[in-house]
């Protein structure tokens, strides 16, 4: 049959029953094993004994069985099936069981065929591990027949016995770890079996293939190269486990672990000792159990110690007899002339045994007549208060109620106020007396802080509020666009100044565009150019020989271009020959870049003539103005004309001005034949905005 595995399982329900009588935990374990074998419920078993041990023998002997039994079906249907889809039992703890050994299994049994040996890498639990090895080790029969060829030690010679490798013929060649036998194989000892790679030793488990020898009550524990067998239930206080796996009783009073005082002797008993007193004591004495001599009443504990018509007379360690005298018993006392017994009246004097309760007299006794809120006590004759809250515990008090000589008084708890009854509790309003710094909400029993806007509450007293400084949080380089200035409850935005305002938001800051609001100082000659955070004042002159082609403004936008064309004077042979036949200024304003960009258009260079009729090639190139490579000009066909697109592919740190000169080639037959050339000037804001 398959090995088995104990899951201590926790037990949630709490038994209930009838003692019945002691008996051993031998007896109650096998309670247990029967019950589980008709499949009764190991959480809800009517006990055999009051004892606390006897109950836990029970239920785990009981659970072991029901374990051991679902594990090994697991196995069974791992072996018969290859799959566990089939298992299904009664209880859900039980399916778990047989799930997990039928999975532990098929572990096993998939890594003997890939050849992957019997050991797991995985992290799974300890008794997994052993289900799967156990599997895995079934099914090899080259393991089986390394474990039956191992050497017993005592079977070794006395040199090899004391020093295994003393005699190793393989020993520093680097084959078996154990030992070799001299031809090449390896073998290991005791206890110990050939691992697949024929070199390596591993442990026999012999609790898990069944090859131990334990008693009935005992278990079997596996060690390195053997096992050893162990109690299931404990010896208990007062004996010791011997080697034997015996119960013997502990000497106490040898081993000095009892608790007898110097004026004791301890003496041993089975499973337990006693204190004796060193001190013997006389005739007419008793010892009590602190070893103290008392004396003994003789007039009580003797049947007529005297002779009739004496009275006995307790003495220290003995007894003496007197003629005998009228005795009035308790509540009589003799008259005036002393031959007659009468009643003594208890209530007569100022104060009375009653402390201020009503007396009331009786023939031999008398009686309290107590007041409201105290009982009287027949046996110490006196009146007692009445503990009203334990007698009564939650009706007379909405909350705590607490006993005073003759009644009690009601508390409330904290956060509520004593009603007028003087019995319930209404809730008190703590905002009445402003507790919080800021905002206070009233709540059943207590009350709750809370703060404005731009305010958080402490965490240290959690009534205060505390200013929230958001332009520390994280989030804080993004409230403001420029600068962030904590305010209390809030904070406020700045942005640089001259060239910026703030934008509606109060977070974003906005270019002002002087040339629009004519705020710029550029001369009647000059062009007004707005760039990021101020203006330029731009004037533009053609080269000799080149005229404007179009009228000058005051202003630019982005989009403005300012071109000069070529005009020769008649006969400028040298003039008609040069190719570039136009030269044009256009302005651009960027912000610099917080992070690398993705590739942003900028100009586009449109050509006058279609792509598609084949008159001359168009090409166009950056001649300078490049800085680190900033720029680059790829050519785009767009509505049946090429376009040169002027693209910033790397970020630039303003503020700069760069001037990129830009050449647009017209080419015939391989040759140039002419060109127009396109200055662009790029004004790199210092921010980001």
């Amino acid at each position: 049959m398959g090995p088995s595995l104990v899951i201590i399982l926790a037990l949630c329900s709490c038994l209930s029953g009838q003692p019945i009588e002691q008996v051993s935990v031998e007896e109650c374990c096998k309670d247990g094993r029967e019950r589980a074998q008709q499949r009764q419920d190991c959480a809800a078993l009517p006990l055999i004994s009051e004892s606390t041990t006897c109950r836990i023998a029970q239920e785990q002997c009981c659970a072991t069985v029901l374990e051991d039994t679902a594990c090994t079906n697991g196995i069974n249907t791992a072996k018969d099936q290859g799959a566990c889809a089939a298992l299904l039992f009664t209880s859900p703890c039980e399916t778990k069981v047989a799930k997990t050994c039928c999975d532990c299994c098929l572990l096993g049994k998939a890594a003997l065929e890939q050849g992957r040996g019997c050991e797991l890498s995985l992290t799974v639990g300890y008794q997994c591990g052993l289900v799967s090895r156990a599997c895995c080790v079934d099914g090899s029969p080259e393991l089986e027949a390394t474990t039956a060829t191992d050497t017993p030690k005592e079977n070794l010679p006395p040199s090899e016995a004391e020093e295994p490798f003393l005699f190793d013929q393989c020993k520093g060649a680097g084959k078996c770890a154990p030992r070799c036998l001299g031809n090449g194989t390896c073998s290991c000892f005791e206890g110990y079996k050939l691992k697949p790679d024929g070199k390596s030793c591993d442990d026999i488990n012999e609790c898990l293939l069944g090859l131990y020898h334990c008693r009935t009550g005992e278990r079997c524990i596996n060690t390195a190269g053997s096992y050893r067998c162990q109690r299931e239930v404990s010896c208990g206080t007062g004996y010791e486990l011997t080697e034997t796996n015996n119960c013997k009783d502990i000497d106490e009073c040898e081993t000095g672990t009892h608790n007898c005082v110097v004026e004791f002797e301890c003496q041993n008993t089975v499973g337990s000792f006693r204190c004796r007193p060193r001190m013997k004591c006389g005739d007419g004495f008793i010892q009590d159990a602190l070893g103290s001599c008392i004396d003994i009443n003789e007039c009580l504990s003797h049947t007529e110690p005297c002779k009739p018509g004496q009275i006995c007379i307790n003495t220290v360690g003995s007894f003496s007899c007197q003629r005998n005298t009228i005795d009035c018993g308790r509540g009589y006392h003799l008259n005036e002339e002393g031959v007659r017994c009468v009643d003594v009246n208890e209530c007569a004097g100022p104060n009375g045994p009653c402390e201020g309760h009503t007396c009331v007299n009786l023939v031999g006794s008398f009686r309290c007549d107590c007041r409201a809120g105290y009982n009287f006590n027949s046996l110490s004759r006196t009146c007692e208060d009445i503990n009203e809250c334990r007698h009564f515990p939650g009706r007379l008090c909405a909350h705590k109620c607490e006993n005073i000589q003759g009644s009690y008084e009601c508390s409330c708890m904290m956060g509520f106020k004593l009603a007028s009854d003087n019995r319930n509790c209404n809730d008190l309003n703590e905002c009445e007396s402003s507790p919080c710094s800021q905002e206070c909400a009233n709540v059943y029993g207590s009350y709750q802080c809370y703060c404005r806007r731009g305010y958080q509450l402490s965490d240290i007293d959690g009534i205060t509020c505390e200013d929230i400084d958001e332009c520390a949080l994280p989030t804080g380089g993004h409230i403001c666009s420029y600068r962030c200035n904590n305010t209390p409850g809030s904070f406020q935005c700045t942005c640089p100044s001259p060239g910026y305002t703030l934008a509606l938001n109060g977070r974003s800051c906005q270019d002002i565009d002087e040339c629009v609001t004519g705020s710029h100082n550029c001369s009647d000659v000059e062009t007004c150019f707005n760039v990021q955070g101020g203006f330029r004042c731009l004037s533009f002159e053609c080269p000799p020989k080149y005229r404007h082609a179009g009228e000058n403004r005051s202003q630019v936008s982005r989009s403005d271009t300012m071109r000069c064309i070529k005009s020769c004077p008649p006969n400028d042979i040298d003039c008609i020959l040069d190719p570039i036949h136009s030269v044009s200024h256009t302005v651009i304003s960027l912000p610099t870049f917080r992070e690398e960009p993705v590739l942003e258009e900028i100009v586009f260079l449109r050509t006058v003539s279609p792509a598609h009729t084949g008159i001359s090639d168009i090409t166009f190139d950056i001649l300078e103005g490049n800085m680190q490579d900033s720029f680059d000009i790829i050519r785009r066909f767009e509505n049946g004309r090429v376009v040169g697109v002027v693209r910033q592919v790397r970020p630039v740190t303003g503020p700069k001005n760069i001037v990129l000169k830009l050449a647009m080639n017209y080419v015939a037959s391989g040759v140039v034949s002419h060109s127009n050339i396109v200055n662009v000037h790029v004004f790199v804001s210092e921010f980001w905005f």
